[in-house]
């Protein structure tokens, strides 16, 4: 399915003139983006490194995982707002960058395996899981999300 049009729609909206018009708006709104991805990342890096007992190994898994789960929740949505009103003042060119699109897929892959496997799997009883299980899953996100955000940084490259 072309998803021309829908670029053509963003780069042509009231959200997009009023992204290009205004630089100011423009880098406060990609700050608060910058920042949600620092916490985003820092808050998933956490979560992983102690599924990992790499970081605060004295601290009970559960403990540090409900508490980073509600932060990532919080940057996701300023990610997302926030990248949606950035994207729309460069719509049509990020059609064409490769690195856009597979960003995207990643950030869905990211998305989806946090709720759907990672957040429901380590909401059980750690001890009736495998060790192994534990550390896979950590290693798996971990290397989701580096995904994400190698090919976030290409995007400005190319």
């Amino acid at each position: 399915m072309d998803l021309l049009f829908l670029f053509e729609w963003i780069d042509t909206s009231m959200l997009a003139e009023l992204s290009k018009a205004y630089g100011g708006v423009f880098a406060v709104v990609q700050t608060f983006h910058l920042g949600a991805m620092v916490l985003l990342g820092g808050m998933i890096l956490v979560g992983d490194l102690r599924l990992l007992n790499i970081v605060m190994a004295d601290v009970p898994a559960h403990v540090v995982l409900k508490n980073t789960e509600r932060w990532v929740g919080y940057a996701l949505i300023v990610v997302i707002f926030s990248g949606i009103f950035m994207m729309s003042a460069v719509a049509i060119k990020l059609y064409y960058n490769m690195f856009f699109l597979s960003k995207m897929v990643g950030l869905f892959m990211g998305v989806s395996f946090f709720y759907f496997i990672r957040k429901p799997l380590l909401n059980t009883d750690h001890s009736d899981l495998s060790p192994w299980s534990i550390k896979i899953v950590a290693i798996a996100s971990i290397l989701i999300w580096f995904s994400v955000a190698a090919s976030g940084r290409w995007i400005g490259f190319s």
